[in-house]
């Protein structure tokens, strides 16, 4: 791999960037200064360090984002703003997305990578990933919404797959488990039942949890076990 492709890849540097970094002695190779940006380099053998600091090349990206409100998950739009604004400038030069999508108001967990084969296993419907949403409604749910849900309710003529509906004790909320992800589903499925969705939150996707110390905006990289996970659920290489 070139040293000016590994530095893009990872976000650093743009390919004209790493050449003028290149004229100014400032990337090393095993502790050699590099003379080029062409030079072909092994990342898991050689050692790249850019203005004396190692660089840890990734192959992939995964970032786990708490999502606020007021965002929506696209990587582009111009009415508002969207999720990869809050990641900062290195990470957007990852070219990430956004695996599935919550809409502006929904809030909570969010992966972002740019391993389009991973997310397309991850959101293929034979995979039936459960996502989990904490939601308050605006009336206590009725009584017998837990076996509408279980056996499928029909919102605009479609009928859901089965989702598992865990009430508050004041039934003026709870937890929802969903296996697909249609168009505001969640708030249509309390709608079918003569209700409507106040604030929702996803709290689990797959095998990934919403991590409470994470604050609305903002972000980690995922676990190698959290990788692992995915990996073994999407059966993609990560």
């Amino acid at each position: 791999m070139r040293i000016d492709k590994l530095l893009s890849d990872m976000g650093l540097l743009s390919r004209k960037e790493t050449a003028k970094a290149v004229r100014r002695a400032q990337i090393t190779v095993d502790g050699v200064v590099a003379t080029s940006p062409a030079i072909h380099v092994d990342p898991d053998v050689q050692t790249v360090a850019y203005r004396g600091e190692p660089i840890v090349y990734r192959r992939y990206t995964y970032v786990l984002l708490n999502k606020p409100t007021g965002y929506v998950s696209a990587t582009e739009d111009t009415r508002l703003p969207y999720v990869t604004e809050l990641l900062p400038t290195e990470l957007r030069r990852m070219e990430l997305f956004p695996v599935g999508r919550l809409d502006r108001d929904t809030t909570g967990l969010m992966l972002l990578t740019n391993n389009g084969p991973l997310a397309h296993e991850l959101l293929s419907p034979r995979h039936h990933v459960e996502k989990v949403y904490r939601f308050t409604c605006e009336h206590p749910l009725c009584d017998g919404c837990e076996e509408r849900f279980l056996h499928g309710v029909t919102i605009g003529g479609y009928e859901c797959k089965p989702a598992v509906l865990v009430a508050d004790d004041d039934r003026m909320g709870g937890y929802l488990t969903l296996t697909e992800g249609k168009y505001h589903q969640v708030k249509r499925m309390l709608e079918a039942v003569d209700n409507r969705v106040l604030t929702l939150e996803r709290v689990r996707f797959g095998p990934l949890t919403l991590d409470d110390t994470l604050p609305r905006g903002a972000f980690r990289y995922l676990t190698d076990e959290e990788q692992a996970a995915l990996a073994c659920m999407a059966k993609s290489d990560v």
